[in-house]
């Protein structure tokens, strides 16, 4: 990618109208926690879409980070130990936040006030520490920790 654009290891959907992107090491629940969310809130009647899963393309327009998925890996998301799965994707997104799924214990207990994703691209998102594995489910906790900007 050029200068204006980056590569990364990463998940992007969109819930509502607003676009995550899911970071964190190989193994923490990336996937997983995107296919929970995309099917909590299509059960719940209202848009959800996958845009890439494990690699995202990012790139600066218009002063807006636009996550793309690359062409290879296009409508395909990793269930881990099951295998690769084909689903609906749409082109692209705006992204608005980052989330990274955590597991318990959680250490720190509370993240860092105004926590932030730095991305290669110059550019930061907020970023959000959202449980896994855990008796509340991802959407749940998104909606607690959003409820303004997550209209679902």
């Amino acid at each position: 990618m050029s200068a204006l654009g980056c590569n990364i290891h990463g998940t992007a959907i969109v819930l509502g109208t607003t676009g995550f992107l899911i970071t964190g090491p190989s193994g923490s629940g990336k996937s997983a926690l995107a296919l929970s969310c995309l099917s909590e809130v299509r059960r719940r009647g209202r848009f959800a879409a996958l845009v890439a899963d494990d690699r995202v393309d990012l790139t600066l327009e218009n002063d807006r980070i636009v996550a793309r998925c690359p062409a290879s890996i296009r409508g395909l998301i990793e269930v881990r130990g099951s295998g690769i799965a084909e689903i609906e994707t749409i082109s692209a997104c705006i992204l608005d936040w980052a989330i990274m799924p955590v597991r318990s214990p959680f250490n720190p207990r509370l993240p860092p006030e105004s926590d932030e994703l730095q991305l290669e691209i110059g550019r930061s998102l907020p970023l959000l520490r959202v449980p896994v594995e855990s008796l509340v489910s991802p959407l749940d906790a998104l909606r607690a920790l959003l409820p303004e900007k997550l209209v679902l």
